[in-house]
């Protein structure tokens, strides 16, 4: 039996329709989750519900560590994660690789300036990020970013599996949600 391999310009494209679509409503409250997180290639435990008692959260999700689009992203987070840290935000990346890849990326692509973690079935569902691609077993998750005020709501959604707007428009929705505090 031979594997089909799908590109991730042909993946953009097949979920294109779909990902334009916002998958948890703005004004709704966030899943809170705990998980396991990579930080400077150091595993910890996570908790958004602590997270959010600092500050607002910026819960991004990517698909698959080290290919392209995501180690761009990834960088981009990287370089902007001061003026997230100047507004009080905190940013954390999720996708359903595992803990040692993620622990690499950490280093090599996130430049260890923030935590990214396994984002399990149950975070996947409930944040409804799920990224079907037919003929795989394989989890992954739509590029989809949010930003989570302190209080648990959702006040910026953006799913576009072009990474390109993603640090631009959560870092907007911030400075937003920074001058009405």
């Amino acid at each position: 039996m031979r594997k089909l391999l799908i590109p991730i310009a042909a993946l953009s494209a097949l979920v294109s329709s779909s990902a334009a679509v916002a998958d948890l409503p703005v004004g709704s409250k966030a899943p809170m989750f705990r998980t396991s997180v990579a930080l400077a290639g150091k595993t910890m435990r996570y908790s958004l519900r602590l997270s959010l008692r600092r500050g607002p959260v910026v819960v991004y999700f990517f698909p698959k560590a080290f290919t392209s689009g995501c180690t761009a992203e990834a960088h981009a987070f990287a370089e902007a994660t001061e003026d997230f840290a100047a507004l009080g935000a905190t940013v954390v990346g999720l996708s359903a690789d595992d803990l040692p890849t993620l622990q690499k990326f950490s280093t090599e692509e996130c430049r260890n300036k923030f935590a990214v973690g396994v984002a399990s079935p149950q975070i996947i569902k409930g944040f409804d990020v799920a990224l079907s691609r037919p003929g795989s077993a394989n989890a992954m998750t739509k590029r989809t970013s949010y930003v989570i005020a302190q209080d648990g709501t959702i006040t910026m959604v953006h799913s576009a599996m072009d990474y390109r707007d993603h640090v631009k428009l959560t870092l907007a929705a911030v400075r937003k949600l920074a001058k009405k505090h």
